[in-house]
């Protein structure tokens, strides 16, 4: 048989700049939980796109929903209304319980635009000295890489030849409220944090945090600000990460999912008193909201609102967790993580964490790991219980092999 992995992945090495360090798979295919390569090798997909594919690839009602939009306008640019956007609009908002939306394309430019919004919301309600704005932040988050973005990473390969930094960030130890509490002063316009923290490898708060930064923020009046790109979107057994606290954060700052895997798709939504701050000419994005981002998204939402996604992650995902708990003590250190979402810590003595992924791939599973020897699970939402159980066997061969 002819081998067409390796001279795809020496053409990708030759004309692509060394960005990210990709597992040596060229995907041609996929459908559902799995990927097929050039070669014709069959893999399960447990990183699904860093859950910009929960609901699986090539998702028949997405790529429907794209389908026909692409036979009748996929762009107008955002000088001009087009059929899709109100609906888009109107319908996340009331999924997340909010006013207003602005769509974005990726959860870099989301992000940025909840902070440019927190700031003008400071400035022109709260009523903080022009300039002087701050934002709190929690160490080993992970929002984007901008430069504004990557100013309050504590990530060296993130900050590393990048300088100078944007001003007004402070940085405080995730999960602890006093110091958060000690962070905030008049100056403060909003606290910025995932619900739970992906990148630093599927970190869960203490019980009770989440509750606590919303009475901080009510109390003190702040911002809460939740960067739910990838935790939201029924990833975690909920919509969003915030409800398993009951909590509603001022601003949600979503994508990823949001875009089903077929196009790029972000957005913030808040209060009219939040967003309403805007003002025209001053913020904007060309792609932003286009309609075939628009009627994919659409789609989205719609498969959220029947809540099957949020319940088959809890109910699958419950399953993911007791297999993975099963393999504590044995090879794995530590398990993490909410609903189809887990960080596991492979006992460094056995092996780093790229080296697990590549052995996880030579069985037929596609994974990646994350700072040293922590791996990283998020299979798509539509992943079955008997797929869950050939990850993890395979991961068990993996540690004990």
């Amino acid at each position: 048989m002819t081998d067409r992995t390796t001279p795809a992945v020496a053409e990708a090495e030759r004309w692509t700049a060394h960005n990210y360090h990709p597992l040596p798979v060229v995907i041609a295919e996929a459908e559902g939980a799995w990927v097929t390569d050039v070669d014709g090798r069959r893999y399960l997909d447990c990183l699904a796109g860093y859950s910009a594919l929960n609901f699986g690839h090539r998702h028949p009602g997405l790529v429907a929903a794209a389908r026909e939009q692409l036979d009748r306008v996929t762009l107008t640019s955002r000088a001009f209304l087009h059929d899709q956007f109100g609906p888009f609009c109107h319908e996340l908002a009331e999924l997340c319980g909010k006013d207003l939306v602005l769509p974005m394309n990726t959860g870099a430019e989301a992000v940025e635009t909840a902070i440019k919004v927190s700031r003008k919301w400071g400035y022109k309600v709260k009523g903080v000295p022009d300039g002087r704005a701050t934002i709190v932040v929690a160490d080993g988050n992970f929002h984007g890489r901008t430069t504004t973005i990557v100013s309050f990473s504590t990530d060296p390969d993130a900050r590393a030849d990048y300088g100078p930094f944007t001003p007004g960030f402070r940085i405080v130890p995730y999960g602890d409220l006093d110091a958060l509490a000690a962070a905030i002063d008049e100056t403060t316009v909003a606290v910025l944090v995932e619900p739970i923290q992906g990148e630093a490898g599927v970190l869960v708060p203490p019980a009770g945090y989440l509750t606590g930064v919303r009475a901080l923020c009510t109390g003190r009046n702040v911002l809460f600000v939740a960067d739910e790109i990838q935790s939201g979107l029924g990833r975690t057994g909920d919509t969003f990460a915030c409800d398993d606290e009951g909590v509603v954060p001022d601003m949600y700052v979503l994508g990823k999912a949001l875009g089903g895997g077929v196009v790029p798709v972000s957005a913030v939504a808040a209060s009219r008193g939040v967003l309403g701050v805007l003002r025209p000419g001053e913020h904007g994005s060309t792609f932003g909201g286009n309609p075939l981002a628009c009627a994919v998204a659409r789609a989205v939402v719609a498969l959220l609102n029947t809540g099957e996604p949020q319940a088959r992650a809890k109910e699958v995902g419950a399953h993911l967790h007791a297999r993975l708990g099963t393999l504590v003590g044995k090879g794995l250190t530590a398990v993490r993580g909410r609903g189809l979402w887990a960080g596991i810590d492979i006992d460094p003595a056995l092996m780093t964490g790229r080296e697990a992924s590549e052995r996880l791939m030579a069985r037929g599973v596609l994974a990646k790991d994350t700072h040293g020897s922590t791996l990283r699970l998020a299979p798509p939402l539509v992943v079955t219980r008997e797929e869950i159980d050939l990850a993890v066997d395979a991961l068990a061969e993996v540690l004990s092999s």
